[in-house]
């Protein structure tokens, strides 16, 4: 059964930095694409940012320069370093995956979902 589950979500205030992880079980993990989404309170679930294992990556013009994503396949763990945090980061943070490669940044091409890591930041 695929699980992911996600941790490392915090209070924090602007300008400090979180490092969320996503441990994933259940699926060949180097042979997917993975992602992280936020959903802040009364808005749509946003892509964040997407890697996959061909060296491909991307990240939302709204976090570009300040999140970077990465992978260990040793830990089958994908990570979110998130520095120069804002309020507008607020939200529930979620990882995916789907089988593959890519970089969409669109919920629906991604079938497995963790439960979520809180991250708020206030002024």
């Amino acid at each position: 059964q695929t699980q992911l589950v996600e941790s490392g979500g915090d209070s924090v205030q602007v300008g400090g930095s979180l490092k969320l992880s996503c441990a994933g079980f259940g699926f060949t993990f180097h042979l997917y694409a993975m992602a992280w989404f936020r959903q802040g309170p009364g808005e749509e679930r946003e892509g964040v940012a997407t890697i996959d294992n061909y060296g491909n990556f991307r990240t939302s013009n709204s976090v570009k320069g300040r999140f970077t994503i990465s992978l260990d396949n040793d830990k089958r763990t994908l990570y979110l370093q998130m520095n120069d945090l804002k309020p507008e980061d607020t939200g529930m943070y979620y990882c995916a995956a789907d089988y593959g490669r890519g970089t969409s940044l669109l919920a629906e091409e991604y079938k497995h979902w963790g439960q979520g890591t809180q991250v708020t930041v206030s002024s």
